[in-house]
């Protein structure tokens, strides 16, 4: 994530005086720094001869902000714009280390075993955390949908149609 210290931007592109974010950049984060950084809302802008850059809401290449990632293709800039605001939560899901009678319990971040697995798989956990950031936010899922492409959605429509009725 980026400090501060890594800002290239002046504070006339900024609400907040640059010794006033000097000062309370002193300070140490609060918990919620981490998630407040990675949700974004994020934005792909095209950025000629590089690719597409992914800005936060009020950031672009023109008032000086540099770009959290840049992919050579969009619909490689729209996952990740996807994602991100997920890297930053805690973690939604836990695996138990030991295995129990039914598995390996499978726990809510908060607590509470929501189901078990028969193999110790952390990859899995981890997908379900993805998966379940990707639920919360409309403006993700509307990036993940958006890098799918007309043919994917045209063949979940279909399913989701049918699974409707």
């Amino acid at each position: 994530m980026s400090t501060f210290d890594d800002c290239t931007v002046s504070s006339s592109q900024n609400a907040f005086s640059l010794s006033f974010l000097q000062r309370i950049g002193e300070r140490d984060e609060p918990p919620p720094a981490g998630e407040a950084d990675a949700s974004g809302p994020w934005r792909v802008l095209e950025l000629p001869g590089r690719g597409f850059g992914l800005f936060r809401t009020g950031e672009s290449p023109e008032r000086g902000f540099r770009p959290a990632a840049v992919f050579r293709e969009r619909w490689l800039a729209l996952l990740a714009s996807a994602v991100l605001p997920g890297t930053g939560r805690d973690a939604a899901f836990r695996l138990a280390k030991e295995e129990g009678p039914e598995g390996y319990a499978v726990e809510l971040g908060t607590g509470g075993v929501v189901g078990h697995l028969e193999l110790f798989d952390e990859g899995l956990i981890a997908a379900l955390h993805v998966v379940d950031s990707l639920l919360r936010s409309p403006a993700a899922l509307a990036d993940l949908l958006e890098a799918a492409g007309q043919l994917a959605l045209e063949r979940a429509g279909a399913i989701l149609d049918e699974r409707v009725g």
